[in-house]
């Protein structure tokens, strides 16, 4: 078997409707379009969300609240989670964090206080909160955030 002789063969196909050639094509005159209106004329399509002229559905609804566009959404990570996925590593980056599937990748993170922490730890984030770089730096290791 080869690429030309698979179904369906090209005699086949459902042939394009040539529409305006005449009234013995039967599609000839107004183009199957009908009389007059806005479809009838080139470029008288209307968008799908269109209402007839009703007040759109967008702009008959009340509006609430506040979208804030610059959000940065930062993924919570707590120490006990990340020291169960690092036993016994003294550097803790955040490539390492990433490459473990703790969090998605480029993803911002940000460490958590919950859970103890014995060891002497270097760790590397976006952000951490105030406890977890407390417990950090009190067991010996350091916290380095990488923003403000």
């Amino acid at each position: 078997m080869r690429l030309h002789e698979l179904y369906p063969f090209p005699e086949e196909y459902a042939q394009r409707k040539r529409v305006g050639r005449g009234p013995g094509s039967g599609s000839g005159c107004t183009s199957g379009r009908g009389n007059k209106g806005q479809n009838s004329r080139s470029g008288g399509n209307r968008p799908a969300w269109f209402e007839g002229g009703q007040m759109p559905l967008a702009r008959r609804l009340p509006k609430r609240g506040f979208k804030n566009v610059h959000r940065v959404e930062y993924i919570a990570i707590n120490l006990d989670h990340l020291l169960a996925a690092f036993p016994g590593v003294e550097e803790i980056t955040l490539e390492a964090i990433y490459e473990r599937g703790l969090c998605k990748a480029g993803a911002p993170v940000k460490i958590l206080s919950r859970g103890e922490i014995s060891a002497k730890v270097s760790v590397e984030a976006h952000r951490f909160s105030a406890a977890a770089a407390d417990k950090i730096v009190k067991a010996g290791g350091s916290a380095k955030a990488l923003e403000g």
